[in-house]
């Protein structure tokens, strides 16, 4: 069987329980190393991976990123927002811009899903 691929896409800072939680029930339901989930944050939701500010999620994203979930932000919307790669929790990757990690995940054969 072929490993699943799934890029969930946030853009909006307060959906991020409902991303995590899906992102949590959907490897509830298949073992992760059948599956590549990746996380791509884009827009005010980066500010999520800000390490220097509260983060009641941060327990749940290190569980998430040690099954192999990859959580990236969007390079564009860091610097819109003066956001440092130094700011950010040493799990997430910045990719250039994010539409374009969409194109590239689709093209890839990506599930693309955005709460």
């Amino acid at each position: 069987m072929d490993k699943l691929k799934v890029i969930f896409h946030i853009d909006d800072k307060a959906k991020w329980s409902m991303v995590l939680g899906n992102v949590k029930n959907l490897l509830e339901q298949v073992n992760y190393e059948d599956i590549e989930i990746e996380v791509l944050g884009n827009g005010n939701s980066v500010r999520k991976y800000d390490r220097t500010t509260q983060n009641d999620d941060l327990e749940l994203m290190k569980d998430l990123s040690q099954k192999k979930v990859k959580f990236v932000a969007c390079n564009n919307s860091l610097n819109g927002l003066k956001l440092l790669e130094e700011d950010l929790y040493d799990y997430i990757t910045i990719v250039p811009a994010g539409v374009l990690e969409l194109i590239e995940k689709q093209r890839e054969g990506f599930t693309y899903i955005k709460p």
